[in-house]
């Protein structure tokens, strides 16, 4: 009679199945030469033996929708989607690209017998139709909200307001008061929480955020070109510039280029989410790095555990940002 496998094989489970000592496998697993080779075999050949079957896919495959290109960030999340859900043998059909925005398909998710959930990423959907998709039964994560979600929507996102926060604090600890924030729509939970973030940095420091060095829109590179001239054509310039993402970054660098201002002896600059961008450009930008791989993890677990009949007790979560400083900044012109 087959031995069932075990889905994780230890040390010891395999020195009993080769009727040797687990000091022995230890060796052969550590490739340590001191082993005879017909020893060596035995080993492999239990570990063939114990080796855990490949997951078998599940029945019923995930919807992901992100409707937006697959660049750096939608990019990194996906993937770490569709790798976690091979993990957990889901098949995967992907919804993504611009096109797709104008695609009405979460109230057809649940009619469809071969889609068993789904990871919505910045769902452009408004909040009434997640709320009609929720109460249908139908389980499904939202990575990354555009807006406050109802309580018993699940949601992983990143802590924005801290990375705004730490962001603007090491531009104020250089001397930075004058700062101009190029930030993404008002509309948006993450540009609300990032503007909370910095105006919170910018009074512990000692000084107001004032209306006239924000602008809010569309996070593109040729957006924050647009923003940062107006800003960096105003009579009294800003010392520093915090953008929304590190696309709106390069956008900066190019209109402080144009304007012949040196980053960042004239001026700093700083992105946000430390995508492949943020170590291209000249400097190196500062910003703020987000756990984009482990959003993507989070959200396929969180969507497990509702397949698999669990109760999420955690629905909302935020994982920590990281603040990496590069050469994008420094202490303000003329001091402070």
């Amino acid at each position: 009679m087959a031995r069932p496998r075990a889905k994780h094989v230890t040390v010891r489970a395999i020195a009993a199945e080769a009727g040797v000592s687990i000091a022995t496998v230890s060796r052969v697993i550590n490739g340590q030469v001191t082993v005879a080779p017909e020893t060596r075999e035995l080993v492999r050949r239990a570990m063939e033996r114990l080796k855990p079957p490949p997951a078998a896919a599940r029945p019923g495959a995930v919807y992901v929708r992100c409707p937006y290109v697959l660049t750096d960030y939608f990019g990194i999340i996906v993937t770490s989607i569709a790798d976690t859900l091979a993990l957990h043998g889901r098949d995967l059909v992907l919804g993504a690209g611009e096109s797709a925005q104008s695609a009405h398909v979460l109230n057809s998710l649940p009619r469809n017998p071969a889609i068993a959930g789904a990871v919505l990423i910045l769902p452009p959907e408004p909040d009434q139709e997640l709320q009609d998709l929720r109460a249908t039964g139908f389980p499904f994560v939202v990575v990354d909200p555009r807006t406050e979600l109802p309580r018993e929507v699940a949601s992983v996102s990143a802590a924005n307001a801290a990375g705004a926060r730490s962001v603007t604090a090491h531009l104020t600890a250089l001397g930075h008061r004058r700062i101009g924030v190029l930030g993404g729509p008002t509309q948006w939970l993450a540009g609300q929480a990032r503007l909370l973030g910095h105006t919170s940095a910018m009074a512990e420091a000692g000084t107001l955020t004032t209306p006239d060095l924000l602008r809010c829109f569309e996070p593109t590179t040729e957006n924050g070109y647009r923003a940062a001239k107006e800003l960096l054509d105003l009579a009294d310039r800003p010392t520093a510039l915090i953008a929304f993402n590190d696309k709106v970054a390069v956008g900066i660098l190019r209109a402080a280029h144009e304007r012949g201002l040196r980053v960042p002896q004239d001026l700093s600059v700083t992105g946000f989410d430390d995508s492949d961008l943020s170590r291209s450009t000249q400097p190196a930008l500062t910003t703020v790095r987000q756990p984009l791989e482990e959003m993507g993890r989070i959200a396929v677990s969180l969507l497990s555990r509702q397949l698999d009949g669990h109760t999420v007790d955690t629905l909302h979560i935020e994982l920590a940002t990281q603040l990496v400083v590069r050469d994008s900044t420094g202490p303000a012109a003329g001091g402070s």
